[in-house]
């Protein structure tokens, strides 16, 4: 029988979200839910179409398609590299199955950008540490981002903190036991006063008692989208992103 290729997207999305928890995380989901969103979109800005047989599917449907993520969607290269991965999968599948025999990637190749990682000095941390934002979503991000880099946790890991990850060591100091989302290693950190400091700040946080978290923590894009005006503000000569935190925790905390 013929399958078409959001028919076959939407299956191999509905068996990621039952399996959320059990092998995959949320985030991975909603990546192949954003991927299926932009071949859909794709397909409408190419051929005026909203869904294709995918034994109809060819390289120059590939070729187009990254052309079309780079420029319509102007997504930096690695970005579309990783939808074009995740389309990939589905064509995988449909090859598997037998549902089209020629594999339209068999002479594709893409390569991913390996960027220099940025990390904040001590000097520009401090920069943002005492800087007076007037503005409360300003706040509350830079918050949470200087947590994270007094702590090195990813932004799927403080999301989802809660008091139960908080212990009591054999010294009498605070730390954070923690299985990480990506890893599912368990992981002990101490806490440092000024990430003491900011947990305490938030503790009647309304958000964070209605949540049962312990930091009021926007979405990935937003936090990203406010970091950069918190860069601009703070004269940074960087773009910073919550990765940016880790890096920092890595380097200018730790060492």
């Amino acid at each position: 029988r013929k399958i078409t290729l959001v028919d076959a997207f939407k299956d191999h999305n509905d068996q990621i979200k039952e399996l959320i928890g059990k092998g995959f995380a949320h985030g991975t989901w909603q990546r192949y839910e954003t991927s299926l969103r932009h071949t859909q979109q794709f397909m409408k800005w190419k051929y005026n179409i909203s869904d294709i047989y995918v034994s109809e599917i060819t390289p120059l449907f590939v070729t187009d398609y990254e052309f079309f993520l780079k420029t319509v969607r102007n997504c930096a290269n690695n970005s579309a590299v990783k939808y074009i991965k995740n389309f990939q999968k589905i064509i995988n599948i449909c090859l598997d199955n037998e549902w089209m025999t020629k594999n339209p990637f068999a002479n594709y190749k893409s390569r991913i950008i390996v960027n220099d990682v940025r990390f904040l000095t001590e000097a520009e941390l401090e920069i943002i540490k005492d800087k007076n934002f007037k503005v409360e979503r300003l706040r509350i991000v830079r918050d949470i981002f200087l947590f994270c880099c007094f702590t090195g946790l990813s932004y799927s890991d403080v999301k989802k903190l809660s008091n139960e990850n908080i212990v009591n060591g054999s010294n009498g100091e605070k730390w954070i036991k923690i299985k990480r989302t990506k890893t599912k290693v368990e992981s002990s950190i101490p806490i440092l006063p000024i990430a003491l400091d900011i947990l305490e700040f938030y503790r009647t946080n309304h958000k964070c008692i209605s949540d049962e978290k312990l930091l009021p923590v926007y979405s990935n894009q937003k936090i990203n989208e406010y970091l950069k005006e918190i860069t601009a503000l703070c004269e940074l000569d960087f773009d910073i992103s919550f990765h940016t935190a880790r890096h920092t925790f890595a380097t200018s905390v730790t060492l």
